[in-house]
């Protein structure tokens, strides 16, 4: 499988954090009804479900079938305070930086059983006590890089003075509350604050946690209705799960976990709505290299050109790259055989120039 994506899942403590990883990856990381049970990051890699890698398999017939992955990371919970190094605040910071994307794990469902860090159900206040530690974090590193630069800014370094300029900018947004991402930075302010990795500028995504009742449609749910107000503001999504029933799912093998959620009325499960969430949040798309011995998916950014596509699979294939010889996926099965579709004249060849699109299926020539 290959692996390019890394996730963070974060949240108050007891909110469902470990239950809904442990789901999802099958890795058992112990859940308990008290604060602070992750004490170290649980990494987990899990398959990402794409219905065409079957289809593929039944055209090409292959030894083997290979999915894409994408690693979760369960990463200790966060209290008020965290960022002077409350609770486990400074291993939660220093553990956040290292992931592409935060999927940010809101409670949204009351039960008395459950205790919760804060009191109360509020899952707006949750959310935002995890962004102002995230803040205050982020003003720290702003206002150690502004010190460093001061002598330089002094010397009329102009690189300087420009970075001086974009880091005040951050530090004033950060300093009312509000995260990098959404200052509205164009694409040269991002380069100059890319390498501080500051947390509160990672693409976020909000997952709402809800009672059993509501896994199938939580539309007539006030918290998740709040949740999703707030995240549409900042351009966020908002997926929806139920960690407990994803819990049961991840216990049933494939057949009887399709029928599970056909009788609670899903047509798929969480885990797939946050996988397809995920994606979009970081602009990702699928591509397929197909053949006797495997039918395998990769998993790309939105306009990678062809050899970079060709790296995924080995540096020696876009060092050498040649051509690609391309057939889009809904064509392929349209012509029912890879021979079929290069009669209708289906099958490309593309250069180095060329932009990847999702679903194509791919052949790489190269010379080393």
């Amino acid at each position: 499988m290959s692996t390019n994506l890394e996730v963070g899942i974060v949240g108050l403590p007891n909110v469902g954090k470990s239950t809904l990883f442990n789901a999802i990856t099958k890795a058992g990381a112990e859940a308990a009804n008290y604060p602070f049970c992750t004490i170290e990051p649980n990494v987990g890699v899990v398959e990402v479900p794409d219905s065409r890698l079957d289809v593929l398999a039944s055209i090409y017939k292959p030894k083997r079938v290979l999915p894409t992955a994408m690693r979760f990371v369960d990463i200790a919970g966060l209290v008020k305070g965290a960022s002077t190094g409350e609770g486990l605040g400074n291993k939660f910071l220093a553990h956040i930086r290292e992931v592409d994307a935060i999927a940010q794990v809101v409670r949204c469902f009351a039960d008395s059983n459950v205790t919760h860090v804060e009191g109360s159900v509020d899952p707006i206040r949750d959310i935002e006590i995890i962004s102002t530690e995230l803040c205050l974090a982020d003003l720290e590193a702003v206002e150690r890089r502004l010190e460093r630069l001061a002598r330089m800014v002094k010397s009329g370094d102009k690189k300087a003075v420009q970075e001086k300029v974009v880091l005040e900018k951050v530090m004033a947004g950060l300093g009312d509350g509000t995260p990098v991402r959404r200052l509205g930075l164009d694409e040269e302010e991002r380069e100059v604050v890319r390498e501080l990795n500051l947390l509160t500028l990672k693409p976020t995504l909000y997952v709402a946690n809800v009672n059993e009742e509501e896994a199938a449609d939580a539309s007539g749910n006030p918290y998740v209705a709040r949740v999703r107000e707030y995240a549409a503001q900042e351009g966020a999504g908002t997926v929806v799960v139920c960690a407990k029933i994803e819990a049961e799912i991840a216990e049933l093998d494939a057949a009887e976990a399709k029928d599970f959620l056909e009788a609670l009325g899903m047509q798929e499960s969480g885990l797939d709505r946050l996988i397809r969430a995920s994606y979009e949040l970081l602009g990702l798309m699928t591509f397929f290299t197909a053949g006797e011995q495997e039918v395998r998916a990769w998993t790309i950014r939105n306009n990678t050109k062809a050899p970079q596509a060709a790296g995924k699979i080995h540096t020696d294939i876009e060092r050498g790259f040649i051509r690609a010889e391309i057939v889009g996926y809904n064509d392929l099965i349209a012509a029912g055989s890879p021979a079929a579709a290069k009669e209708k004249g289906q099958v490309r060849l593309e250069g180095k120039e060329y932009i990847m699109q999702d679903g194509d299926v791919t052949y790489f020539r190269f010379n080393v």
